[in-house]
């Protein structure tokens, strides 16, 4: 946080000389004391979020992935005249243990098109899906266990 602070301070000032960039750095330096202290930011908090940050550009390469064919999905339900809609509610039992990690799995869920998280309650979710075929796979499916790896916990 301290370095993006700083950075920031260097962007918004438009030019860097030596006065500005110790400048900035005393006061990302104080900003920084002030969130560990008060907010409950810390330095291994930090290093934990560092970690997981290649593993969350590989989960929204994923949800934008499984979003463009469920487009194409409900595209193709939309226009064929012959394909006949059958929605179904789905509940099925997620392997996540914290509340993120349903939020997650909830909401990527709800994103994809032709599918809606109507409930969660504890380890059971209930998906409104547009048709039998779009539900096919919604337990133990690649959102969720890319979502089990995001919220695993670093020892």
């Amino acid at each position: 946080m301290f370095f993006i602070l700083w950075g920031l301070w260097i962007v918004f000032n438009g030019k860097c000389t030596l006065e500005i960039a110790l400048l900035g750095a005393f006061i990302s330096a104080l900003i920084y004391a002030f969130t560990c202290k008060y907010i409950g930011l810390s330095p291994r908090r930090e290093l934990r979020y560092v970690r997981r940050a290649g593993k969350a550009v590989v989960y929204l390469w994923v949800l934008l992935v499984d979003i463009l064919k469920a487009n194409w999905q409900v595209l193709r339900l939309i226009w064929s005249p012959r394909l006949e809609v059958e929605p179904e509610l789905r509940s099925f039992h997620t392997r996540l243990k914290t509340d993120m990690g349903k939020t997650i799995l909830a909401n990527s869920i709800t994103l994809t098109p032709g599918t809606i998280t109507v409930h969660v309650k504890d380890d059971l979710l209930l998906v409104h899906c547009l048709d039998r075929e779009m539900g096919e796979g919604l337990e133990n499916s690649d959102f969720e266990k890319r979502a089990a790896e995001l919220e695993a916990r670093e020892t």
